[in-house]
């Protein structure tokens, strides 16, 4: 429970840290005195030797990356909006609660239906809708066997478990799309390299732009892997969670079920018992 909580904060720190730079760059600028003439020259050789020295502040990362550094951008904040929200809506009181259960075991020994459907349609959870859709379909069809309020429960349990998977199953995209995005970016930036150097002749500043390009296109393919991994480690971690869910609401299901069985054949052996 704690160790989604642990990974978000984790992942939301990294966010932070690597957007922090930026807005100190910016906001150290204006007071930044202007270098002397020997800073001056010695500069150009320290970009040289270090041309990536700001690739991790979000200014120095889109004038590397270029186009592709938006829909990056975007991904990353996508991904850790969803952790954040599964983190604290994939749990046990979304799906099936204690409190409830104990309150619709009463009411459907008291054969208290109405009630039980009063009290589902005021619980968001996902045994409720299951529990309210099997009651109002055996109250608007009284003459219903067990048979066919069974496959109404199946079938609407059913629908909740593929709505559980399909949740999350967002971050598993993600996790997917962000290496594909980082290889396409990879791709035209490399093009746009080989293209600049076809251009000139060859000589050794071609072979250090050649090596410059590369190594700024490569920054694609990584931040699509920094995207992309967290996103499908989390999205194991929910799956594994909502699996578990679902197999608790599912043993919920059948004891609700089950109940319900003991009332309908109390209520044919009250029915045989007033025929005879």
């Amino acid at each position: 429970m704690h160790r989604p909580k642990f990974f978000a904060l984790t992942l939301l720190a990294i966010v932070m840290t690597w957007l922090a730079p930026a807005v100190q760059a910016q906001t150290a600028a204006p007071a930044t005195a202007s270098p002397t003439p020997m800073e001056a020259a010695a500069e150009p050789a320290t970009a040289e030797n270090n041309p990536f020295a700001n690739a991790l502040t979000l200014e120095g990362f889109i004038q590397s990356t270029g186009v592709m550094a938006y829909p990056l951008i975007v991904l990353s904040m996508i991904t850790a909006f969803l952790i954040v929200l599964f983190t604290f809506t994939v749990r046990q009181g979304t799906v099936v609660s204690d409190a409830f259960m104990n309150s619709a075991d009463a009411l459907i020994r008291k054969q208290d239906y109405l009630g039980l459907l009063a009290v589902c349609n005021r619980r968001n959870e996902c045994i409720a809708r299951i529990t309210a859709k099997t009651l109002d379909f055996a109250t608007r069809n009284p003459t219903a066997s067990f048979e066919e309020v069974k496959e109404v429960t199946e079938a609407e349990g059913n629908r909740q478990s593929s709505l559980l998977l399909a949740r999350i199953a967002y971050l598993g995209d993600v996790g997917a799309v962000a290496p594909m995005l980082g290889l396409l970016g990879t791709t035209l930036g490399m093009i746009t390299t080989f293209h600049a150097i076809s251009g000139a002749e060859y000589g050794g500043s071609n072979q250090l732009g050649l090596a410059q390009g590369v190594s700024e296109a490569l920054l694609c393919t990584a931040s699509g892997l920094v995207i992309g991994i967290p996103a499908l480690i989390f999205y194991a971690i929910f799956r594994g969670k909502v699996n578990r869910l679902i197999s608790e609401m599912e043993a919920a299901t059948t004891h609700l079920m089950a109940l319900l069985a003991v009332q309908y054949k109390r209520a044919a052996r009250a029915v045989a018992g007033r025929g005879e």
